[in-house]
């Protein structure tokens, strides 16, 4: 379908501003950049949330815990990746998110603010998120989750991790009941660069090819490395025994094809695998709060995804195409 009206009015707003030289843009500049632009909406009303430590890889990292409502009953915990290419953005810039992630699926959310690129190369971030998952899985019970009940979530580089952080612990002992990945970035190969969708959406719809390869560079200074599961888990051959998938994709995003065939091969691999491209949205709308009514619909799905899975704890293996 066309571009849902209130994108192409994103769309039209960027274009008319100055765009970055991906050619000798400095990450520092592109931080700054991204940190003085107008915040999105705030998010859902939660009762409470409080930055803390948690181990990483290589020392403590800094997180924020987000709980959707007052008491004591412990309650399901989400550990969440936020994106931006394994290079910008934090736990501000997707506090909207995590909000309404906590609220909407009744859930405790971890926000992990891993090493960023280029400062701490490949495999930094992905070290650090199997390294909070495992910290998440010991200390669930202390921030007042139910140990039982573990999920991990992300999007874009943040789904990465996510997938990741799946891949690397299966087998370890921390079961964990489902994976949202939001429109993943899954392939930093230079294979992904061939995807019908890569080729078509590479220019003008929020995400480009040159933001992509720029991303790329500065979080895998060795090419060779693009080919290691930990940086493109949809190389990964094996699939099986990995937890449930909700896969949400955008239909203008250069990465739609490879979140959604990392979905099929889930459920080839008999993982249950629920897979929505969401019509007329490009690559980050979900944190487009305020600015695109979609975010809240997606959000919606999302967080319903995750409360089937922490009640029954599995499911049916599914695919859809909206």
């Amino acid at each position: 379908m066309p571009l849902d009206p209130q994108a192409q009015a994103v769309l039209s707003t960027m274009a008319a501003m100055p765009a970055p030289d991906f050619t000798t843009l400095r990450a520092a500049d592109y931080r700054a950049a991204l940190a003085a632009m107008p915040a999105f909406a705030p998010g859902d009303a939660i009762a409470a949330q409080r930055d803390l430590t948690i181990d990483g890889a290589a020392g403590p990292l800094k997180a924020r815990l987000y709980r959707p409502e007052e008491g004591t009953a412990r309650l399901p915990l989400v550990v969440y990746f936020h994106g931006g290419g394994f290079v910008v953005c934090g736990l501000d810039s997707h506090d909207n998110i995590c909000r309404s992630l906590a609220r909407r699926a009744g859930a405790l959310v971890l926000s992990v603010d891993y090493r960023l690129a280029p400062e701490a190369p490949f495999p930094a971030a992905a070290d650090d998120a199997v390294a909070a998952v495992r910290w998440a899985g010991a200390y669930a019970a202390a921030l007042g989750a139910d140990p039982g009940k573990l999920a991990v979530a992300g999007d874009s580089a943040g789904g990465n991790l996510a997938a990741v952080a799946c891949q690397q612990l299966r087998g370890s002992g921390i079961a964990l009941r489902h994976q949202l990945l939001l429109y993943p970035y899954l392939d930093c190969t230079a294979a992904a660069t061939g995807a019908a969708s890569y080729q078509a959406c590479g220019e003008g719809y929020f995400l480009g090819a040159a933001e992509l390869a720029w991303y790329r560079a500065q979080y895998l200074p060795d090419p060779a490395d693009a080919a290691d599961v930990r940086a493109s888990p949809l190389c990964q051959r094996d699939l099986s025994g990995l937890p449930p998938a909700t896969i949400l994709t955008a239909e203008y995003d250069p990465l739609r094809d490879q979140g959604e065939a990392y979905g099929a091969r889930l459920a080839r691999a008999e993982v249950s695998a629920t897979i929505c491209r969401w019509p007329g949205q490009f690559h980050g709308f979900i944190s487009m709060h305020g600015m695109i009514d979609a975010a809240g619909e997606a959000l919606d799905m999302a967080a319903a995804a995750l409360r089937r899975a922490f009640a029954a704890g599995s499911g049916a293996a599914r695919q859809e195409a909206a």
